[in-house]
Parts: structure tokens; sequence; C-alpha cells
């Protein structure tokens, strides 16, 4: 299906971006976050279209909500509904904030959502370790070594990264699927 099909296209969601998200770390923290979703959509047979909108909007509201998790989530499905978003676009998104709104992640891309948004981290911190800072240097054993390491990262939630395996993927072939995703996109993320 084409993003239209949801209600919104990919380039209005990179238009939204822009608008309500200041900081560009969290504009590439989105990006990333779709790369993943894309990357991850076909292997569960699931529409990439979606997947993507899911990972690119997915923290449309920070800005308004980074000091109320109890409300994020809940502006950008005001936001998206006001732009037409359908409303599995707009459930998928809820879902990556699960605990903090009282509901439950019972599909697959709630799942995918959840972790894919939190290994984000955890790859670019491993990036910034290395000389050179950049993607290409990163092996997923090192990024496999520090999920082990609970004070580098820390506020990575790892349990939201091992949720890829409720998805029936092993962790190792989670991180190898994130970074080749990123890589992909490397020259966007400055890495």
């Amino acid at each position: 299906m084409k993003s239209e099909q949801w209600g919104i296209s990919r380039e209005r969601a990179l238009e939204l971006i822009e608008q309500y998200l200041e900081a560009e770390s969290i504009r590439k923290h989105c990006l990333a976050s779709e790369a993943i979703m894309r990357a991850l959509a076909p292997r569960f047979g699931e529409d990439p279209e979606l997947w993507g909108l899911v990972g690119l909007l997915h923290d449309l509201d920070y800005n308004e909500t980074r000091d109320r998790m109890d409300q994020h989530t809940i502006i950008t499905g005001e936001i998206l509904r006001a732009h037409g978003a359908r409303e599995p676009v707009i459930e998928a998104i809820q879902s990556h904030n699960a605990e903090n709104l009282g509901i439950t992640r019972n599909k697959p891309v709630h799942l995918a959502l959840t972790a894919a948004e939190t290994i984000t981290g955890l790859i670019v911190a491993t990036a910034l370790v290395y000389p050179d800072k950049k993607l290409a240097s990163v092996k997923p054993k090192s990024v496999r070594k520090r999920m082990k390491e609970k004070e580098f990262a820390r506020s990575v939630n790892r349990d939201h990264i091992r949720l890829c395996e409720q998805l029936g993927m092993s962790l190792d072939e989670f991180i190898e699927v994130s970074l080749d995703a990123m890589r992909g996109i490397s020259d966007r993320l400055g890495l």
C-alpha cells in the first residue's frame, strides 16, 4: 500500500517532523526508527509504508510531552487525526508508550516499533565511542556487548529491545537488521 492509504503521505509526515520537532537529534532518531521499521516489515509480511510512517512519526509530540509521559503520543494522535491519518497509524504509535497509557502491545507493529525506536539509542551510543563515530565501523557484536553493560547508554530500556524476541527474531538478528537499516541512511544521520 502507498502511504496515502494510511491517510498521510511520507512527504507530509516529513513536513510535520520539521514543524513539530525542533531538535535535529530527535528528527534523526525518527528517521532511524523509520529505516529500521521499513527493514522489519517485509520479514513479517507487513506493509513497509505503514511501518515506516509509524517509525517516522512516533515521537511527533516529543517537544510538548517529554516531561509528561502520560500524554506522550496522545497529542501525536490528535495532530495526526487532524491531518487525516488512519487509526492503525495512531494506534501503533501509541503502543510504544503502552506502559504510560495503560494499553497493551498486541500486534507485531507494536512490538517492532518499541524495539526499533529503542535500539536506535544503543546503536548511536555505540557508534559514538568509536574514533571515527561512524556506523560503518560498528559491528553487531559490539552492540550486543554494549547491551549487556547496564551503565552504557543507561537510559536505553533493554527490555524494550528484547521485545524483538516476541516477534520471533533473535536479539542478534534484530541488532544486525537494525544496524544495517541505520547504515543505509548514515549520511542523513551524520554517522
